[in-house]
C-alpha cells in the first residue's frame, strides 16, 4: 500500500471538499481505492493465522465509501476525509468486537474492542467482567497490552449502573459504554517499510480482549 499517496489525497481532499475536485481526481482515488482493497486483503490473511473469524472475510465488506451520510449533519461536505478497514466476524457492519485501522493525516490509529454496544450485549459484558473479574484484569494489564495500549478507553457512566454498588472491585470497568484498545499512529509510522508486521502485532494483542468481549455478547 502507498501511504504516501493515500495520505497525499487525504490531504489534498481536506483543503478540497467539494463534488468538482473531486470527480477532477476520481481516477486518482480509484487508483487508491483499488490499492486499499488489496491491502485490506493481505491483512485479512494476515490475521487469519491467529483469528479464524477474521479469515473468512471479503475486503469489499471491510472497507468505507468515501461518501458522507449529510442529511443530519451541519457539516455538508460531501466526503470524508479518511480511510478506515473493519475486521470483525461481520465485517463493518459487526455489532460485536472487533479490529479497526484509521487512516488520516496526523490522526491515524489502530483500535479494537467494543464500540458503544447495544444496551443488551452492554449488560452482558459488564456482568462477564463481574463474573471473570481476575481473567479480565489480567487481559488488561498484561505487558504486552499496556505497553501498546496504556489502559482500556471508552466513555463512561458517572455513577455504577443499576445492579452494581459503587464499592465493586471491577467498578471503573463496569462503568464503561465502550471497550476500546487504541494505538496511535504517526505519518511517519505509516511509512515505515515494515508497517504491515506492526500492525499485525498490534491487532494480535488486542485479540485476548476481544475473544472476552466476544464470549460475553455472544451468551
Amino acid at each position: 500500500m502507498d501511504f504516501k499517496a493515500l495520505l497525499t489525497f487525504l490531504k489534498n481532499l481536506e483543503l478540497n471538499n467539494n463534488k468538482e475536485w473531486f470527480n477532477d481526481n476520481r481516477k486518482t482515488y480509484e487508483d487508491i481505492r483499488k490499492n486499499w482493497l488489496a491491502f485490506t486483503a493481505e491483512a485479512i490473511g494476515l490475521m487469519g493465522n491467529f483469528d479464524k473469524d477474521v479469515a473468512q472475510l471479503e475486503p469489499k465488506n471491510c472497507i468505507f465509501r468515501i461518501n458522507r451520510d449529510v442529511r443530519f449533519s451541519k457539516d455538508k461536505s460531501p466526503y470524508k476525509t479518511n480511510f478506515g478497514m473493519s475486521l470483525s466476524k461481520g465485517g463493518k457492519r459487526d455489532d460485536f468486537c472487533g479490529y479497526y485501522l484509521h487512516i488520516q493525516p496526523e490522526a491515524s490509529f489502530i483500535a479494537g474492542g467494543s464500540y458503544m454496544p447495544m444496551p443488551e450485549k452492554l449488560a452482558a459484558i459488564r456482568q462477564e467482567i463481574d463474573y471473570n473479574a481476575k481473567e479480565f484484569v489480567n487481559i488488561v494489564s498484561y505487558k504486552t497490552f499496556k505497553n501498546n495500549f496504556g489502559k482500556l478507553s471508552g466513555e463512561g457512566l458517572k455513577r455504577p449502573p443499576k445492579g452494581y454498588e459503587a464499592d465493586n472491585p471491577m467498578i471503573q470497568f463496569i462503568k464503561n459504554k465502550s471497550f476500546i484498545a487504541e494505538y496511535k499512529l504517526s505519518d511517519k509510522d505509516l511509512l515505515a517499510p515494515n508497517f504491515s508486521t506492526k500492525m499485525v502485532e498490534v491487532f494480535k494483542s488486542i485479540t485476548p480482549l476481544n475473544d472476552f468481549l466476544y464470549r460475553a455478547m455472544e451468551g
